[in-house]
């Protein structure tokens, strides 16, 4: 297998509670992409808003279009945590398996007792599709989106193209072991005391209205993009609910949607299963994006 491969599924370890320790400084590379010419260029660090948290890396590739599509990632790290750094790997597989789509590598402002991360979150996510669409002819991209998300950064992902996408520009969405329904009675239910905690920043008022709002589950409609699920059996954080009560309610609704649950995996996986995701995420790109 090729070495940058095995690297990039480990990425899929996932924890909802990990964050990014590194502090390397990353600098904003100052190229000035026009139409006159698509050569390949990274602009890291990429400001969207005020916040220290609001910036993003965008990866463009040479001979790029107006038509070229664009993936967007987003970490997980239980909405309080983790940074685009986490996401790496992704980047470099996502440049050797799929050259010639752009790449938008996010953060996002983090929950903590005084901020919860709704909306803040989503709102953070229409700001940067709004900057992408206001740069588009600087950057040479299209309009048209893709998302990959994992674990809190799945349901993001999931909830924004299911919610607030108004003008039907995700083409896709892929959710690695995210969260669907946060008023799933296995998460009212829980004696998890992580679990309990991340609760306790969304708000505090956790009436199920709020909770339903803000779950992909309750808000997806027969309009929402094509959705590639992945979740694990054994997965201590996400219940396995999650991933099969939204798959039944995307066959239910009509929209096109591949659901691949392994019954032995926890909250991340690699070897076969993790090539096996990779393999099924390319195939779903090809085909929707």
């Amino acid at each position: 297998m090729r070495k940058s491969f095995y690297i990039g599924i480990l990425s899929l370890f996932l924890l909802l509670s990990y964050a990014c320790s590194s502090d390397s400084d990353m600098n904003f590379v100052t190229s000035n992409p026009t139409e006159e010419t698509a050569s390949q260029r990274t602009l890291l660090d990429v400001s969207y808003g005020t916040d220290a948290d609001q910036v993003y890396d965008i990866y463009l590739p040479q001979n790029r279009t107006l038509a070229t599509k664009v993936i967007i990632l987003v970490h997980g790290g239980g909405w309080t945590s983790g940074d685009k750094a986490n996401m790496a790997n992704f980047v470099e597989l996502i440049q050797q398996d799929l050259p010639t789509y752009a790449i938008v590598n996010i953060n996002y402002r983090l929950a903590n007792n005084t901020t919860s991360p709704f909306p803040t979150q989503l709102n953070d996510i229409t700001s940067i599709i709004t900057d992408l669409k206001a740069r588009n002819e600087e950057y040479i991209i299209s309009e048209d989106y893709a998302f990959l998300g994992t674990s809190a950064g799945a349901h993001l992902s999931l909830l924004w193209s299911y919610d607030y996408d108004t003008q039907a520009n995700v083409n896709m969405v892929a959710s690695i072991v995210g969260p669907t329904n946060l008023a799933d009675e296995a998460y009212l239910n829980t004696a998890d005391t992580y679990i309990q905690e991340v609760f306790e920043l969304f708000g505090s008022e956790l009436l199920i209205p709020f909770l339903e709002a803000n779950s992909p589950l309750h808000k997806v409609t027969a309009s929402a993009p094509p959705t590639a699920l992945f979740y694990g059996g054994q997965d201590p954080l996400i219940p396995n609910s999650q991933g099969t009560d939204l798959s039944n309610r995307l066959a239910a609704l009509g929209v096109t949607h591949e659901f691949t649950f392994y019954p032995q995996e926890g909250h991340g996986w690699s070897g076969q299963n993790g090539i096996d995701t990779w393999n099924k995420f390319l195939a779903f790109v090809n085909e929707h994006h």
